[in-house]
């Protein structure tokens, strides 16, 4: 989760008094979602980010040329203030999805203080990361077994390293934001709605579908 920009201080503090006042059920997941690791195959089908389906002669082709068998999911959802930016990874021919982001470790008052200062944090899968209905923006790349080997352990290593949230300078954004970069993805501005990264994100990188690793 992630708060306004710092444009205006202000608002900041009013969005801590507006966040103190609901219910932020969002912020973290329950005991079945954080375990849970199995997404139906109808969520996965709808978040290949393909855009016009190409001429049904050429769109076998097109699909060997751009897609690979391991994949990342750039994905934003709604929640009860600001929304939500993580990741999904995993193997095209798998039913079985990863998820990684960056959110404040328990409930509302964690999210609350975490506007405020550090708070500690969580980085699996939180509430609403696998429920379709939820989604707002979605951008999937995908990558060869070595890409795919190599971005997976960097995912692993940037959860295990990103033991605090903080709404303006360690969220959401910025964390999904790193992933994007170490795959060498063009990144957009981190300050913003998670939905609207996540389509600029995909838009400056002109929707491109494959990506490859330089050489290490």
């Amino acid at each position: 989760m992630m708060n306004k920009p710092d444009r205006s201080r202000p608002c900041i503090l009013a969005g801590v008094a507006f966040a103190a006042m609901i219910a932020c059920t969002a912020q973290s997941a329950s005991a079945h979602e954080a375990n849970k690791r199995i997404a139906d195959a109808d969520a996965l089908a709808t978040t290949d980010s393909t855009s016009r389906p190409a001429p049904q002669s050429t769109r076998r082709s097109v699909a060997r040329a751009e897609k690979g068998p391991y994949y990342v999911d750039f994905r934003a959802r709604t929640a009860a203030s600001w929304g939500h930016a993580f990741v999904w990874y995993g193997k095209t021919s798998e039913k079985a999805v990863e998820v990684a982001g960056l959110t404040p470790a328990g409930d509302t008052l964690a999210y609350v203080l975490g506007h405020l200062t550090f708070v500690p944090s969580e980085t699996g899968a939180s509430y609403g990361d696998l429920d379709p209905e939820y989604l707002t923006a979605s951008y999937r790349v995908y990558l060869n077994e070595a890409d795919a080997r190599r971005v997976f352990a960097y995912i692993k290593k940037l959860q295990a390293n990103s033991p605090v949230w903080n709404a303006e300078t360690m969220n959401c954004t910025g964390f999904i934001g790193d992933i994007a970069e170490f795959m060498g993805l063009e990144v957009p501005n981190r300050w913003q709605r998670p939905e609207n990264f996540v389509n600029r994100l995909k838009a400056i990188n002109g929707g491109r579908q494959m990506v490859r690793l330089s050489a290490e």
